[in-house]
């Protein structure tokens, strides 16, 4: 029997969420204790930006909302896309760090302004006209004869 088929039977109807923690008032740690207290064998693993968290669908929700109570503005979660062990995405299989790893660390670079947004609204502040200038991402647009040459250049 393969890992997969293994992993279907173990996690099936399960599900995993990801809980992640930015915040100055909050460590995984902490949020690890918390999670084990209301866990009631659902199983819990604290990682380097958080918690990972795999159960019923109806105990994971429960418990990644009573987690996110503890700072909302600092607290998120998303789903798992592949089961644990899965050979598509298992480092076992492929080497180095998982591959969703580095979404996670890119995502994990954008949370603090997603924070700060979060912490206007609870607090009933409007967005800074200035600051929302600042960041607004700009997209540039590739010109079509620029296009046309990178494609010639290519031999196409």
């Amino acid at each position: 029997m393969n890992i997969l088929n293994q992993n279907k039977t173990l996690y099936q109807g399960s599900l995993t969420r990801y809980v992640f923690v930015e915040s100055p008032n909050i460590t995984p740690q902490q949020l690890a204790i918390r999670a084990y207290e209301i866990s009631h064998g659902v199983l819990v693993k604290e990682t380097c930006f958080g918690l990972q968290i795999t159960g019923s669908p109806s105990e994971v929700k429960t418990i990644t909302n009573e987690l996110r109570k503890m700072d909302p503005a600092h607290i998120f979660t998303k789903d798992r896309g592949f089961p644990p062990g899965d050979p598509r995405r298992c480092r076992a299989n492929l080497g180095g760090a998982r591959p969703g790893y580095y979404g996670h660390e890119f995502e994990m670079g954008l949370v603090r302004y997603v924070s700060k947004g979060l912490e206007g609204l609870y607090n009933g502040k409007k967005a800074d006209k200035k600051m929302t200038e600042q960041i607004k991402h700009k997209e540039e647009t590739l010109p079509a004869k620029k296009l046309v040459e990178i494609i010639k250049s290519e031999g196409a």
